[in-house]
């Protein structure tokens, strides 16, 4: 395990392997570097991988005062020039994607690919007027019981009735203990997100390689859309939104495929 400090904050992180190309692993919300555990595994022995939690999550610090989003994504530059890391390929999972889309167009130097892991389905595009209405529901109820929420939300967006009842555990505990004043600050811009996207987008100057879960969706008129550069979609079948644990074997070679793509 190693720290360091950045907004007041621990960051926890890993390193391991000593490749010319770094893979950058950023995990989504409420969940901890723990979920790449695999990846690491698989992709060591030829890349230098680097894990980290987010402040806020797993081991990291929790004594920030002012929890944003962009502050999320600034732990991610910072890790990026605490190690000098170049020819870094930005690996991340669901809002990960979306943090990492913020530090590669504040700092894009030492990046040189982007991986989007279960995200961007309906890229830089609003939600429909019915979800928007609930937006604010949602909010209330997470001031009243954020614990019972947010496992709601895990249990009705998250999995499935076909996801293993060992990976639906896993998630809701993940959901349910996490840490609440960083949740409840950083929740309502989750429904931002779209605008992040639509605002940044056309300052990522690389193409974006998805590899996307079945059990949703991805809207391909969207990307095409938003996408300046390209996009290249790999789907893999699953039943949740985590498919580095669901099917680790499955995952690795389609993002190996992708590592693989952007090397060529």
């Amino acid at each position: 395990m190693r720290e360091f400090e950045n907004n007041g904050t621990t960051i926890n992180h890993h390193i391991d392997g000593k490749g010319a190309i770094t893979l950058l692993f950023v995990h989504g919300a409420y969940i901890d570097q723990s979920y790449w555990a695999a990846q690491v595994d698989f992709f060591k022995r030829d890349y230098t991988v680097v894990t980290l939690d987010l402040a806020g999550h797993g081991k990291s610090g929790r004594s920030r005062s002012d929890w944003s989003i962009e502050g999320l994504a600034d732990d991610i530059v910072a890790l990026i020039k605490h190690h000098q890391l170049e020819k870094v390929i930005l690996i991340g999972h669901s809002l990960g994607a979306d943090l990492n889309l913020i530090a590669a167009t504040k700092f894009p130097d030492p990046i040189i690919g982007f991986i989007v892991v279960d995200n961007f389905k309906n890229l830089a595009t609003p939600l429909a007027p019915e979800f928007q209405d609930q937006v604010g529901g949602v909010i209330d109820s997470l001031r009243k019981d954020f614990a019972g929420t947010n496992e709601q939300y895990a249990r009705m967006a998250l999995v499935s009735p076909d996801t293993p009842a060992a990976i639906t555990d896993r998630i809701v505990a993940d959901y349910r203990n996490t840490y609440e004043p960083m949740g409840q600050a950083t929740m309502p811009e989750f429904f931002k997100m779209d605008q992040v996207e639509k605002d940044l987008l056309p300052h990522l100057k690389l193409k974006i390689y998805l590899i996307n879960v079945t059990y949703y969706p991805t809207n391909i008129e969207a990307l095409q859309k938003n996408a300046v550069h390209g996009f290249e979609l790999r789907e893999i079948a699953g039943t949740c939104h985590y498919p580095m644990i669901e099917h680790p074997e499955a995952f690795n070679e389609a993002l190996n495929e992708t590592i693989n793509a952007i090397r060529s």
